[in-house]
């Protein structure tokens, strides 16, 4: 099991500030705050590369690679750049990827691994170029300087608290069908570990399935194959360790002629997620804070390239183990459940949707039916 020792976001920031401050004081400040007697290992003019795994997990694309981008920016006040590849779930394609982020000299490389094995060579191969790498994310194998991602065993936890939850005095004798995600994604273990440790004698695993890429055409099938073996009506339940899988989950109940939806599981909060679970199809999704990451990411990779050492201890203050590394710096950025009764205060307080974007046509008495709108 993974060493971690979470601590409160708000707390780690307030920290970050109070380095800020110290550093400032210190004089040890990057060359654009005025410099000192001491001067970082670069200024703001830099290029962190950026290497996202696919663009079927909408919020990559929509939120991940722009949200980095804008706080380097900010960071560097803009002089510093993002370099930007998506693999498009190929791990041959990220691993292309990088060797040209390699040979164009970024600074920093920021990777979202498709294979966190796979990736490893790659990563040795930066190290020796002398361009430290972040993981992003899914925790990457080989020598990684830091990472950050959403502690992934309470993800697992949250859906499977909600399983049981949605169950009820039921729970015990329910036969649910868990959808796990990607063998050679490391967060898979994670998510399935934590939802475990709530779900075991608690409910009945009637079928578990290892979803290669996290792919949805591949759960629905998986999803087909466990109706024919339990029977539409005889599920109480589907984990699904995310959105995409849970929307094929729900098209092959519904295909196998489901009256009623039972609950779902995901994760990632997509937008069709959110409309999901307005629509009542789907139970929750875990909604982990976009903003959170991908400004943490952009500020890890800042402080690692310009030498704030204070700055970059104060951000990475929890810990894990890869296969191949013990004790990663890291930051572990807390996770929410998304249901019906919450989306005002969760992704709409936050910016990530507008009322809007969520109640369209299709969807406007649902959210008039729960408030929303």
């Amino acid at each position: 099991m993974n060493a971690r020792t979470p601590h409160r976001t708000t707390a780690r920031l307030a920290l970050a500030a109070g380095s800020a401050l110290l550093l400032t004081s210190c004089g040890v400040v990057d060359a654009a705050e005025g410099g000192g007697e001491q001067s970082p290992a670069k200024g703001d003019d830099i290029t962190v590369g950026l290497l996202l795994p696919d663009k079927d997990t909408t919020r990559f694309e929509r939120f991940d690679h722009p949200l980095i981008k804008a706080r380097v920016a900010e960071l560097t006040h803009g002089k510093g750049k993002v370099r930007y590849a998506n693999a498009g779930a190929s791990a041959k394609q990220q691993s292309r990827q990088f060797g040209q982020m390699i040979d164009a000299r970024v600074d920093v490389v920021l990777v979202d691994a498709v294979d966190a094995k796979a990736i490893a060579p790659d990563v040795r191969k930066a190290k020796e170029a002398g361009i430290p790498v972040i993981a992003y994310d899914r925790l990457a194998q080989g020598p990684i300087d830091a990472y950050i991602s959403h502690d992934n065993e309470l993800v697992g936890e949250v859906q499977g608290r909600a399983v049981v939850e949605a169950l009820g005095d039921k729970a015990e004798s329910s036969k649910i069908v868990m959808l796990n995600g990607s063998p050679a994604d490391p967060n898979t273990a994670r998510f399935k570990q934590g939802a475990l440790g709530v779900l075991q004698n608690k409910v009945v695993i009637a079928k578990s399935y290892d979803v290669e890429e996290w792919l949805p055409k591949i759960a629905e099938a998986d999803m087909a194959k466990a109706i024919a073996a339990i029977g539409v009506n005889d599920i109480a339940a589907v984990y699904s360790a995310n959105d995409g899988m849970a929307g094929a989950a729900i098209d092959a109940l519904k295909k196998a002629g489901a009256t009623t939806i039972p609950p779902v599981t995901g994760q990632d909060a997509d937008l069709p997620a959110v409309q999901r679970i307005v629509a009542g199809e789907q139970y929750m999704t875990v909604y982990k804070s976009f903003l959170e990451e991908a400004n943490g990411a952009a500020e890890i990779a800042v402080a690692k390239v310009q030498g704030q050492d204070i700055m970059f201890d104060a951000l990475t203050q929890d810990s894990v183990d890869s296969p191949t590394r013990n004790d990663i710096p890291s930051m572990l950025v807390p996770v929410v459940a998304l249901t019906r009764h919450n989306i005002e205060e969760t992704v709409i307080k936050d910016g990530v949707y507008t009322v809007k974007d969520i109640c369209t046509a299709a969807y406007a008495a649902r959210c008039a039916a729960i408030g929303l709108g």
